[in-house]
């Protein structure tokens, strides 16, 4: 299930396609997640 809740996040907030995120290599994948949960913390502490 988180994979799917991580491909919508992807795609509707960040403007992935289904396809781009289909095709990414596995390890590529992980870099980019990471990053995103990176940005978001970040995001998250200037809100506060």
């Amino acid at each position: 299930m988180n994979f799917y809740k991580v491909n919508f996040i992807l795609m509707h907030e960040h403007k992935y396609s289904l396809t781009e995120l289909e095709n990414m290599i596995p390890w590529e994948r992980e870099v980019y997640i990471g990053m995103l949960i990176t940005h978001l913390k970040k995001k998250a502490e200037n809100q506060d």
